[in-house]
């Protein structure tokens, strides 16, 4: 909190956190928070790679300033997430091996700026997946209070809130070959409007799953229509179960009491047109 006196009259300015802190529900290709446009929403060094590039973009109007940090953050089981100081039982931090610059980012609009992240003494590491988030908080202008006049009531206190936004992407660094599979369970419909899908994601094996979840309905006499969608689900290492809801198109004509609705979890990679199906499961509806 700071404190602003003006003769007699006091101005308490409260800021407030507000933002992303971590992506487990996020578009594929690009993040938006704000004014700030972020791509790629996940960095993924493994193999060869040493070195990824953020590409960060200022879609308003009026200059951004952005301080670039690390953070470590826990997935709950209900798809949000803390941040924490100490890894939980089989989750490994990223950020001993990763810098990054700069750490001070300033847009105008409609300008765009590289973060770089490297990736360091990846030798010392034994196998298995790391995660760390990159973390941009946006520096409140707080220019405008200083020609602010002050009220007709000296003996009065004016308060003002200042949100401050900030957006977190994961950096994960995966050591060896994957043996996380995914599967799909409990379906269920909601209880009182029929309107959406409950579901569990389970994940085993040494790597976090990503994908898009998309549910269909076949009809009893076997037209299939897709109901609903949610791209880039996550479900972080070591959570090992996630539960996720998904909203079912209600247009007339779609009868969730006949048929059946089929959910599909599946990731497209660069340069392959078609998704890999990586879990699916049936709930017959009556």
């Amino acid at each position: 909190m700071k404190r602003y006196v003006y003769a007699q009259a006091q101005y308490l300015i409260i800021i407030i956190s507000a933002g992303i802190l971590l992506t487990g529900t996020i578009p594929l290709k690009t993040m938006a928070q704000g004014n700030l446009l972020i791509t790629p929403v996940r960095v993924v060094f493994e193999g060869q790679k040493k070195m990824q590039e953020l590409n960060l973009a200022n879609s308003g109007k009026d200059t951004a300033k952005y301080l670039v940090s690390l953070m470590e953050i826990r997935m709950n089981t209900d798809g949000t997430f803390e941040r924490i100081s100490q890894p939980d039982s089989g989750q490994a931090f990223a950020s001993n091996n990763l810098r990054f610059f700069p750490r001070t980012v300033v847009l105008a609009p409609g300008e765009a700026q590289l973060v770089k992240i490297q990736l360091t003494r990846s030798s010392q590491l034994t196998m298995g997946e790391y995660r760390s988030h990159i973390y941009l908080r946006a520096v409140p202008d707080e220019k405008p209070l200083g020609d602010k006049m002050p009220p007709k009531d000296s003996s009065a206190i004016s308060v003002k809130l200042i949100a401050i936004f900030g957006i977190s992407i994961p950096v994960i660094i995966r050591i060896g070959q994957s043996t996380t599979k995914v599967s799909l369970s409990d379906l269920s419909l909601d209880t009182d409007s029929l309107h959406g899908i409950n579901m569990l994601i389970n994940r085993t094996g040494n790597f976090s799953s990503y994908g898009d979840v998309t549910v269909k309905y076949i009809s009893p006499q076997g037209k299939v229509t897709k109901v609903g969608m949610v791209n880039g689900i996550a479900v972080y290492t070591p959570n090992i179960v996630r539960k996720f809801h998904v909203n079912l198109n209600t247009k007339p004509g779609f009868n969730y009491h006949k048929g059946k609705l089929l959910v599909e979890y599946s990731i497209t990679t660069d340069g392959v047109v078609t998704p890999v199906l990586l879990a699916q499961a049936e709930l017959l509806l009556h």
